[in-house]
């Protein structure tokens, strides 16, 4: 009886490494959002590399700004199955920029101080992530809080088809970039067309985790993040509009769905707030 008290008083709690790692990689993402996302037109002279047009610049200036609320997150918050599936989306979107710096050597600027930022984050977050997260995870007895409500089942299989839909988008423009460059709706490279890549295996694999985890405490805070990524996404398509071509239906899929997922997310965040508090 002694040994489930203690372990109850010991479950679920963020292990300091896990916050350390979240207090180091904020301000790196701070500093890149507000290059990529705020001065996209300059990023030959403040990034790591060249990006053109502006929105591949901003895009993934949005993705660090969702990143910035979900490790913040994990900063303040106290039970780790609230920010425990962001993680491997996490990993998984770093391992990806991480290969594609190999793939793609000679596009970066190799004497500007963003550049060893840059590889400096990528070729070691995978793995310092895939660390802290195997640390953690320990500490999930996938208990019910007492206010815990739970999404329901076929919301979260939605959730999870959007999320292998988004993933397999992910790995085809990672993979195959040639195959995609001439259908997306603004004019990428090979490198920007696997960084794009990286962007959609983060969702897609936030989609899984919300699928296999049904409860709604665990998936508020990287919902959370994620809509606030889609919605700068959004802010950066209409400054960049003039760049995107309005005769590729790809130009409308993309604009319509991530429209159609934030709308999806308020619907259900309004829901399930709602019935938690008539709960």
């Amino acid at each position: 009886m002694g040994g489930q008290m203690i372990k109850a008083n010991l479950s679920d709690r963020i292990l300091p490494e896990t916050r350390w790692v979240a207090a180091l990689v904020i301000p790196f993402l701070v500093v890149a959002f507000g290059i990529l996302y705020l001065f996209p037109q300059d990023t030959g002279v403040l990034f790591a590399w060249k990006i053109q047009p502006t929105m591949s610049a901003m895009m993934l200036g949005a993705a660090y700004a969702g990143g910035i609320y979900f490790f913040t997150k994990v900063l303040l918050t106290r039970q780790w199955h609230k920010v425990k599936i962001g993680f491997l989306p996490v990993m998984t979107f770093a391992s990806l920029l991480g290969i594609a710096t190999i793939l793609h050597w000679d596009r970066f600027n190799h004497s500007h101080i963003s550049f060893y930022a840059w590889v400096g984050l990528y070729w070691t977050t995978p793995f310092i992530v895939l660390v802290v997260w195997l640390r953690n995870r320990g500490q999930d007895f996938s208990q019910i809080d007492r206010q815990d409500i739970f999404i329901p089942r076929l919301t979260r299989l939605l959730i999870g088809a959007i999320g292998v839909i988004t993933l397999g988008t992910g790995v085809l423009l990672f993979l195959t970039p040639s195959l995609i460059i001439g259908v997306w709706p603004w004019t990428i490279t090979p490198l920007t067309a696997r960084v794009m890549g990286a962007m959609f295996a983060l969702p897609g694999v936030v989609g899984l985790g919300v699928a296999f985890d049904k409860r709604w405490s665990a998936a508020r805070i990287i919902l959370e993040s994620q809509g606030f990524s889609i919605l700068l996404i959004l802010g950066a398509t209409a400054r960049a509009w003039h760049e995107f071509d309005l005769a590729k239906p790809g130009t409308w899929l993309f604009v319509g769905g991530l429209g159609a997922m934030l709308i999806g997310i308020g619907l259900l965040y309004a829901f399930m707030q709602t019935k938690s508090r008539t709960q």
